[in-house]
């Protein structure tokens, strides 16, 4: 049994939040959110809200009912990039710089050990 959760329109670069994601990919959701919750990094609270998102979602299920958090694992977790927003940033002798303020998109599949 399987469980999604997609966070949208994150306001950090997909490049900072892939570093952090790296480090849960397949490991059981406790160590998951431990991992997480005492990460430094800012792009860490986002990620362990979408993994506790995903964990909820196979608890709300139906057909599964009160599962076990010791037997769910981090099946996948990617991100996407998400939409950026293009500022101007005044330059020397009359140029501009184009800032890109990026965003990105998080799914986190969790599964239960079999």
């Amino acid at each position: 049994m399987e469980s999604k959760a997609v966070a949208r329109y994150i306001g950090s670069s997909p490049r900072k939040m892939r570093l952090v994601v790296d480090l849960i990919r397949g490991k059981s959701v406790g160590q998951a959110l431990s991992i997480l919750h005492f990460s430094p990094k800012h792009a860490a609270k986002d990620a362990e809200k979408a993994v506790r998102s995903a964990v909820a979602n196979i608890m709300n299920r139906e057909d599964v009912g009160k599962v076990d958090e010791e037997s769910l694992f981090v099946k996948e977790i990617f991100v996407d990039g998400g939409p950026m927003a293009k500022r101007v940033l005044p330059a020397p002798q009359g140029r501009a710089y184009r800032i890109r303020k990026r965003s990105n998109h998080i799914t986190v599949v969790v599964a239960t050990k079999e």
